[in-house]
């Protein structure tokens, strides 16, 4: 951080709906585009604000964290910054929390886990204020099957079938690095709300469309057209073909950001 400046920490929601995701775009359309906006609008300097990692177009976020560096002679209060940030926001992105972080704070390589939430909508009729928030399944489900699906999942697993290339390297290059593709689950549940299913995971950390991978998986199983040994292989042999299901990103939530000071709640 250069001498001078001041560090902030911010806590981000946003409805993905509308947005290309989070990385900034060529163009604008991403929510750290709105952000580095937000910022010059409210305090007239350029910042730019990093995130803890990125989400897809039309994931959502109830706790997405970042930082930015910002002059010193800046002075506002928490409160002040997030009045000022949302009054320049559009009302799909919201910063619930701001606060003076220490320097060398960095919202993702600080980063110890993530929880994710998958939305499910059940009846057959599916709400108008469910319409991009959840994926629509209705009808049978083997709800022993997933919640045995789930369990299979925690510990630590190779997810490189579970996941996608986001390209950065040929995929015969990232199957020979387990080490890039290994993440440890600690929690995999499943809580039924009536019209809702909830699947919630937290990790130490999440690889390209790795929830939405094993959720469309786990629906697949659970709606009786895949065998449950299915997701075993998945899981312990890293050198067969990868899911071909994959959830919508509609109904996925990126809850929190862990770190050290908050690895127990």
């Amino acid at each position: 951080m250069a001498p001078g400046f001041k560090r902030l920490r911010l806590t981000v929601a946003y409805c993905g709906t509308p947005w290309r995701g989070w990385q900034s775009q060529t163009g604008g359309g991403g929510v750290q585009n709105e952000l580095n906006t937000a910022i010059r609008r409210a305090v007239g300097v350029q910042a730019l604000v990093q995130g803890s990692g990125r989400t897809d177009a039309g994931v959502h976020a109830l706790g997405q964290v970042a930082h930015c560096d910002v002059p010193e002679t800046v002075r506002m209060s928490a409160e002040a910054w997030c009045n000022a940030l949302n009054a320049c926001l559009p009302l799909s992105i919201r910063i619930t929390e701001a606060t003076v972080a220490e320097p060398t704070f960095h919202c993702r390589f600080d980063a110890i886990g993530k929880v994710y939430r998958y939305r499910i909508w059940r009846p057959r009729l599916l709400s108008p204020f469910e319409a991009d928030r959840a994926w629509h399944i209705h009808g049978p489900l083997d709800i022993e099957a997933l919640r045995a699906g789930l369990q299979h999942l925690v510990g630590t697993h190779n997810f490189v079938r579970l996941s996608a290339n986001r390209g950065d390297l040929p995929e015969t290059q990232r199957r020979a690095l387990p080490e890039k593709t290994t993440r440890t689950i600690h929690r995999a549940e499943l809580r039924d709300l009536g019209d809702v299913l909830e699947l919630e995971f937290e990790g130490d950390g999440f690889l390209y469309k790795m929830v939405r991978m094993i959720v469309g998986t786990l629906m697949h199983i659970s709606r009786g057209r895949a065998n449950p040994d299915w997701l075993t292989d998945l899981l312990e042999n890293p050198h067969g073909l990868q899911s071909n299901q994959t959830a919508p990103s509609c109904g996925l939530y990126l809850v929190s950001v862990k770190y050290p000071e908050n690895a127990s709640t």
